[in-house]
């Protein structure tokens, strides 16, 4: 049985577990506020928000419920746009009617509900979080100006609220329902009811089922009629920890606390970069590190990032039998793993760069959110007082049938002194060393002078006075 806390009212149900959030809200509790577009993930007409605790705090993410498997909202309380309904239009929604925001309309609702988010999370909101709030939600009429000055609108309504108590001081301003003041008590006593037994649903060894942001796009309905495991809430599979002098990801971690982690932050500070470039903020407040690594896509953003930070995985049975293998020699094939059967990972480690080291990443993609790349690459490299490569590690994605560590080139380089000449023979052995095809995303040739290009832009961050041709 799931059971949460649905607008203002306690939902039961004993629907699948993996079918979709969106269907459940529309189709068996006839909210039809939410608006079914892409069923992808892309489009954010779907845009809910989910509310659970986080160090003790009421925090509420905004999700696409049409790839939010319904078994992750056990305990938590969900957000429709009929439950920030009030009786005069919110601020929210008063911000977008007075800028013009809207047009046909279709797209609205998604919008309303991702920067009702925004106001419940930022206590110091500005126009760009604002704007990164909304950067999953697609509209096809506006041309956005009007929704951006919807958005100065709501800023500066904002800054009249004040008070330690987010929730609490919207709520008092008017600018949510009265009844979200008694729901961090009411989803306390849920969450106690809920927490001697398990929070999930009885498992199918043969599903493992994190964020849902890859399997509710790709196998929809074999996830619905399955009884998965579900994994994104796993205590055990959470953290962000330090152990051994290794930096460890727990494999349900989210993109988005990959982002807030202050520890990350510290030890990589080109993360913000490349959390950017992955998807949007409904995607990453629910995509685990898992389930980008083990999907296996060619062009895998994390993947791509981890390889480059030379990162092991961490894989163990249910019975607790465990084994860790570089992320290097994970990938054998396309969307193939060097993973058994009763095997799942558990976690990814690499070792904090050193002092001096770069790390930087660099994706080509149509749009910079909500899109698939057409080549990425990630770089790690160390030069000395010398003038010398000493440290090196190279991915890439897209020219391959899996995410390619770019081991033959990083050879060739380390231990030499950079040059021009030295990169033009680099990049003979990069072209030997990759296998692109012709696709949706782009010719060979067209994603060989990517990749060429890209490793270049790595190098120049490294090395900015050296000249590239």
């Amino acid at each position: 049985m799931i059971t949460f806390l649905l607008n203002h009212q306690l939902v039961q149900t004993d629907h699948p577990a993996g079918s979709t959030l969106l269907d459940f809200v529309r189709y068996h509790r006839r909210l039809t506020g939410t608006k079914i577009g892409c069923r992808e993930g892309d489009c954010g007409a779907c845009t809910l928000l989910v509310g659970d605790f986080e160090d003790g705090q009421l925090v509420y993410r905004s999700v696409t419920s049409c790839i939010m498997p319904l078994g992750n909202v056990n305990g938590r309380h969900v957000v429709t746009v009929e439950g920030v309904n009030l009786p005069h239009l919110s601020p929210v929604q008063a911000a977008l009617v007075e800028e013009n925001g809207t047009q046909c309309g279709f797209c609205t609702v998604g919008f309303v509900m991702s920067l009702t988010g925004f106001m419940m999370t930022h206590h110091k909101p500005t126009k760009e979080s604002g704007i990164t709030a909304v950067d999953g939600n697609i509209c096809r009429c506006t041309g956005y100006k009007s929704i951006e000055r919807a958005i100065t609108r709501l800023t500066d309504t904002m800054e009249t609220v004040s008070g330690r108590d987010r929730l609490a001081a919207l709520t008092q301003k008017g600018f949510l329902p009265a009844y979200f003041a008694q729901i961090p008590e009411r989803l306390q006593v849920l969450q106690h009811m809920l927490s001697e037994k398990y929070r999930g649903i009885p498992e199918d060894h043969n599903v493992v089922l994190g964020g849902g942001t890859d399997l509710l796009v790709q196998r929809p309905e074999n996830v619905r009629i399955s009884r998965p495991r579900l994994v994104a809430r796993e205590i055990d599979l959470q953290g962000i920890w330090m152990e051994n002098g290794r930096c460890f990801l727990g494999a349900s971690t989210t993109v988005t606390q990959l982002a807030e982690s202050d520890l990350l932050q510290k030890m990589l500070p080109t993360l913000p970069k490349v959390i950017k470039l992955v998807s949007s903020t409904q995607i990453r407040n629910k995509a685990t590190l898992a389930g980008n690594i083990v999907n296996a896509s060619p062009i895998g953003d994390f993947s791509i990032f981890f390889l480059g930070l030379n990162a092991d995985v961490h894989l163990s049975t249910r019975s607790g039998r465990g084994r860790t293998i570089p992320l290097r020699d994970f990938y054998t094939g396309y969307k193939q793993l060097a993973k058994r059967l009763e095997e799942h990972l558990t976690a990814i480690s690499f070792l904090p760069p050193e002092e001096g080291v770069v790390v930087n990443f660099e994706k080509v993609c149509k749009r910079t959110h909500l899109d698939i790349a057409s080549v990425n690459s990630a770089c790690m490299i160390k030069i000395n007082e010398d003038g010398m490569i000493t440290h090196l590690h190279l991915s890439a994605g897209g020219v391959a049938p899996y995410p390619k560590y770019l081991e033959k080139t990083c050879q060739f380089l380390i231990g030499k002194k950079p040059h021009e000449a030295l990169f033009k023979a680099a990049n003979e052995v990069l072209q030997q060393e990759i296998a692109p095809i012709n696709d949706v995303r782009g010719q060979e040739a067209y994603k060989r002078l990517l990749i060429r290009q890209l490793v270049f832009a790595h190098l120049q961050v490294a090395l900015p006075d050296i000249r590239f041709v």
